[in-house]
């Protein structure tokens, strides 16, 4: 195989995964199936040569997406291996969207698509070209956790684009402030990081601060801290017994919001003193609480659990890829009614959680997991998703549009995994001054994610109306 500007690619040997890694491959089920799923939606139409000439300049390079897993789930060692019959049209798929070619459509073949498996024997990942959503086109890409976590993978998806419609889409770098980072590693982050931070200011300092933040911290203490925060977490209460949990099954929905304003809710944001991820968050919490009382569930008094994904990977190691991120447990106050009490409680109890070594021990927890028996793995898995009935992130995208190949890249949205039994999936972007909320949902537990989303807006609209 050969890169196109006609460079040899890397012969690369068999290597064993990390026991993170292992642990989230290892947690696939197919009730739950371990992928990050995005959609990048196009205002012009897209062929499928241009969108591999793309993916062989831009992603073919990195490593792991021409590399597959070999060996055995259970005690043996499982390895990253070259695919010996790589071939990059098994991981393009076309399909044309029928009927209007609207969100509807589109929600139907995303949601079917959560929950077909990736194949075994090949690289776990795959692109869908999407022909006739909206007069344009979009790609779906369906990457396995294993692979990386969110927010390396973001990295990776970002990296297939460029700030400017007329960038030449085969050149090495081709002008974007990501592409260097997975060809040149280290010797490339100075200018990686100057860029990305001009691109997405928010985006890479919530990113990258805890990461920068554990460089300080003396080692002893952070083992010392992580070992008492992962006694709290497994022997902490069970998340309460609501709609959004039970036995869940194969069948996933899939949903996301319309385009909302980054500066309208900023603006409310600044009028009540707080931050926007603190507003976003609010606003998801009331639309959680609003599910449940619209079904005739008492929400008095209820808080149920996040668990959100927090960084410790230096922008250093983010080539790399795999995962190297913790997890805090948020409480989210579903029960306050009130918007402007809902938000001073989560502004109080995301400050509790900004020292705390959860993440961290979350992290060793994931990396025993991964040398245990499966069985041992299991087993703890459905007792650490006892404690969370959502898995949420909030991530602030690039400021500017971005293009593939000279086609704007007019939205994204995507959906984080569930491990374990947890059933529902919750995940903000901003991207261009807009923000879209995306929810995954299990089919049986949560047939009308839209209904989520549609309190999600009466909860920032109510917030805004009740701001000084």
């Amino acid at each position: 195989m050969r890169r196109p500007y006609g460079v040899d690619l890397p012969v690369m040997f068999p290597e064993p995964l990390s026991a993170v890694d292992r642990a989230w491959l290892r947690m696939d089920d197919p009730t739950n199936l371990m992928m990050i799923t995005g959609v990048l939606a196009f205002e012009q139409p897209m062929d499928r040569a241009t969108l591999e000439r793309v993916l062989r300049a831009r992603l073919l390079p990195i490593p792991r997406f021409r590399q597959r897993v070999v060996g055995s789930y259970g005690r043996g060692r499982l390895l990253w291996e070259e695919d010996p019959d790589f071939e990059l049209a098994r991981h393009v798929e076309e399909i044309t969207l029928p009927g209007a070619g609207g969100d509807v459509e589109l929600k139907e073949l995303v949601s079917g698509l959560m929950s077909r498996p990736l194949p075994a024997d090949r690289p776990l990942w795959c692109f869908h070209l999407i022909h006739g959503y909206q007069g344009g086109s979009a790609v779906m890409a369906r990457l396995h956790h294993v692979i990386g976590d969110g927010i390396a993978l973001m990295l990776v998806l970002l990296s297939l684009t460029d700030p400017a419609p007329g960038i030449d889409h085969g050149e090495r770098e081709g002008g974007n402030p990501f592409t260097s980072l997975f060809i040149k590693g280290r010797e490339a982050i100075a200018t990686v990081r100057r860029q990305a931070e001009e691109l997405m200011p928010e985006g890479m300092k919530l990113l990258l601060q805890p990461a920068d933040l554990l460089k300080t911290v003396n080692p002893l203490l952070k083992g010392i801290a992580s070992l008492g925060a992962a006694g709290r977490m497994t022997f902490r209460s069970a998340d309460p017994q609501t709609l959004f949990k039970g036995a869940l099954g194969v069948p996933k929905r899939a949903t996301w919001s319309q385009a909302i304003s980054v500066e309208e809710v900023r603006e409310t944001a600044r009028r009540v003193h707080a931050n926007l991820n603190d507003v976003l968050l609010s606003s998801m919490a009331g639309s959680l609480g609003r599910y449940l009382r619209g079904r005739g569930v008492r929400s008095a008094g209820v808080s149920v659990r996040a668990a959100l994904p927090v960084n410790l990977r230096p922008l250093e190691s983010m080539a790399d890829l795999g995962n190297q991120f913790g997890l805090v447990f948020l409480p989210l106050p579903l029960g306050i009614l009130d918007p402007l009490e809902r938000l001073a409680e989560l502004r109080r109890r995301l400050r509790s959680l900004k020292t705390s070594a959860e993440p961290l021990a979350a992290f060793q927890i994931l990396r025993f997991l991964g040398v245990s028996p499966l069985a041992i793995q299991r087993l703890i898995v459905r007792i650490l998703a006892t404690k969370a009935t959502a898995v949420a992130t909030s991530v602030p995208g690039p400021k500017e549009p971005l293009y593939l190949a000279g086609n704007r890249l007019s939205t994204m949205f995507f959906w984080v995994p569930q491990a374990g039994r947890v059933g529902l999936g919750i995940s903000i972007l901003s991207y261009a001054g807009e923000v879209r909320m995306g929810v995954a949902s299990d089919a049986g537990l949560v047939p009308d994610p839209d209904v989520i989303v549609e309190g999600f807006y009466q909860e920032l609209e109510d917030l805004r109306r009740r701001a000084p």
